[in-house]
């Protein structure tokens, strides 16, 4: 079995999520987790209160809490593992002078990345597109990518929720255990299909980390800067606002350093809550450890349980 094989059965085996819509239909309905889920997978980050990362922390370091109540880590993880990274990019007529250095960011994020590492790109303005050809899902050739970001022209609205979607949707497909959208816009939405609380649906049923980039100026009628740190902040990932062009590469260079410095943690949902009354479900997880101070944790901050198979007349 190759590498690849291997970290794919050790974590996507006990620790997939189902997800599912009511009818199959993964278009019209949101993503929902199905209360037959045996772990809930979260992708942590911690740093202290300098802003460094905190490598070395160990099980025992880590608490997890679900709607308030203590929940037992199954399964822990401290290792660079490889990641399906999605790239959306806005490429809305408001996004024309800063398309180029959003290329070069993500050109440089891909160059830097785990070998294992497979990205995708999806480009929208009033509709979604994605970036590669048809019939290739993910590619880690630079050449490719390339093609893929300078795609189209920026023109046009902005569908950034059916973006988001899409992008979600698509990491379903990728073989590597980690998943990671980087969202690059202004957070506007004046085209989508799906709504604001359709995402927030769509992440609390998906384990992947979302980082969103704001460009955008204070002119920018468009700008929605509250949206894309509520899309960050339910995924577990950071909003960054680069207030010049030159600041972008930096920026996805923190995203870099931030995917391949986080812990992998796994917990059953608790059982003892009904799953009827109880299907929106809070995470909280803390970590102390000894000479390491205040530790800043971020991951997601909730999930919501689907209903039973035998609801529905089974899977």
């Amino acid at each position: 079995m190759s590498r690849r094989c291997v970290a794919r059965a050790l974590f996507l085996s006990p620790l997939a999520f189902l997800l599912r819509a009511a009818d199959g239909s993964e278009e019209d309905h949101p993503f929902t987790i199905t209360a037959t889920v045996r772990r809930v997978l979260l992708d942590v980050s911690v740093k202290n209160r300098r802003g460094s990362y905190v490598t070395g922390l160990v099980r025992s370091d880590f608490h997890v809490f679900e709607n308030g109540r203590s929940q037992p880590i199954l399964h822990f993880e401290a290792v660079d593992t490889p990641v399906t990274i999605g790239l959306i990019v806005d490429d809305s007529g408001s996004m024309r002078e800063k398309r180029q250095a959003v290329i070069m960011a993500g050109l440089a994020l891909a160059r830097e990345s785990n070998p294992q590492d497979e990205f995708f790109v999806v480009n929208f303005n009033d509709s979604v597109r994605p970036g590669l050809p048809p019939g290739t899902n993910f590619s880690d050739n630079l050449q490719r990518l390339r093609a893929a970001l300078f795609m189209g022209r920026p023109e046009g609205k902005t569908a950034l929720y059916d973006a988001i979607g899409f992008g979600l949707r698509h990491l379903r497909k990728g073989v590597q255990p980690k998943k990671a959208l980087i969202v690059v816009s202004d957070g506007g939405d004046n085209a989508s299909t799906a709504s604001e609380s359709d995402v927030v649906s769509f992440i609390r049923a998906s384990e992947a980390t979302i980082y969103t980039v704001g460009l955008f100026t204070e002119e920018d009628p468009d700008r929605n800067p509250r949206a894309l740190q509520r899309i960050a902040r339910l995924s577990g990932g950071e909003y960054f606002n680069p207030q010049t062009a030159s600041e972008v590469l930096p920026v996805f260079q923190k995203i870099a350093k931030d995917i391949r410095n986080r812990y992998t943690i796994a917990y059953a949902p608790d059982l003892k809550l009904d799953p009827v009354k109880n299907r929106e479900r809070k995470i909280r997880v803390t970590a102390h450890a000894p000479g390491q101070g205040k530790l800043i944790v971020r991951t997601r901050t909730a999930y919501t349980l689907g209903p039973t198979p035998a609801a529905e007349g089974g899977l």
